[in-house]
């Protein structure tokens, strides 16, 4: 019996052939859980670290595909597939045999730069031993610096991240009258309009449901004409299909995952970081 995350590297292939190529994490779990029919229950079931469980495996499966070429590492939030990958389709014994080769290659790295500092080799290891790969523990980070902010901290975080994608005049309400609603902010269409919008920000680790939603649409009713509703963990399908359904006031969701691409594309809270790999095969020349 293969491990999970090995039956979902083929879906994960193929759901980005499906997508042009390229896609969010995000777009990428819910093609494979619509294309092998996951029911709702086990879609958002979590295990004893708090991970949604399915996205950790399928983040897994990608995290080998990466490892094996497949797929384009040089972009966060993003995943893409390499010309190789675009061309490759798997089953479940080349999956195998990928993820074998990837830890017989982590293996030899460690065997061959004894003398290396740690940081320099990442070892090989499996889904059960970290709750998750490298690039979605880096989100994670950022996201438990922002849940460890107090609710007033975390609101006026939000209303300085607004401003820097274009939102003018934005205010922070609290615990005001306006009920639910976090706070206000004006957004420009051109010179002559402008549309107002109200905002609403949860520190959630979990989800984020209709009624949620619902509330805080009718806590912003008569006062604006867009919501906005951010939160650091994730929004049900539920909540997803209420905030979209026609013939009532539209309100954008902003999940953890976006949150956390949008602070990267502005800088803000994060620090880029430049490092370097061993570039291995390149030696093996010299080595004969």
């Amino acid at each position: 019996m293969p491990t999970e995350f090995v039956t979902y590297m083929p879906r994960v292939l193929d759901a980005l052939r499906a997508m042009g190529g390229a896609a969010r994490p995000r777009d990428v779990y819910d093609w494979i859980a619509k294309e092998i029919k996951l029911p709702e229950e086990k879609r958002w079931q979590r295990d004893a670290k708090g991970n949604v469980h399915f996205q950790n495996q399928v983040q897994w499966a990608r995290q080998h595909l990466f490892w094996g070429g497949l797929i384009d590492g040089s972009q966060r939030n993003k995943w893409a597939l390499t010309a190789e990958g675009a061309n490759t389709h798997l089953n479940l014994e080349t999956s195998d045999q990928i993820v074998e080769k990837n830890k017989e290659n982590s293996q030899n790295r460690q065997t061959r730069t004894p003398r290396q500092p740690p940081q320099t080799v990442v070892p090989m290891v499996e889904p059960e031993e970290i709750s998750e790969p490298p690039e979605e523990a880096e989100e994670s980070k950022v996201l438990a610096a922002l849940r460890a902010l107090p609710p007033a901290g975390f609101e006026h975080f939000c209303k300085r991240l607004l401003h820097e994608c274009g939102l003018e005049r934005v205010v922070v309400t609290g615990r005001s009258h306006d009920g639910g609603t976090d706070g206000y902010g004006l957004l420009r269409l051109n010179p002559f309009v402008t549309v107002k919008v109200a905002f609403q920000c949860k520190r959630y680790q979990g989800g984020v449901g209709r009624a949620e939603v619902g509330k805080f649409r009718g806590d912003m009713q008569g006062r604006a004409e867009k919501g906005i509703f951010i939160t650091t963990g994730f929004f049900t399908p539920e909540a997803e299909k209420d905030a979209n359904r026609d013939g009532v006031l539209p309100i954008e969701l902003v999940d953890g995952e976006r949150l956390v691409e949008i602070m990267e594309s502005k800088q803000l809270g994060v620090v880029r970081r430049e490092t370097f790999d061993v570039d291995h095969s390149f030696f093996d020349q010299f080595r004969s």
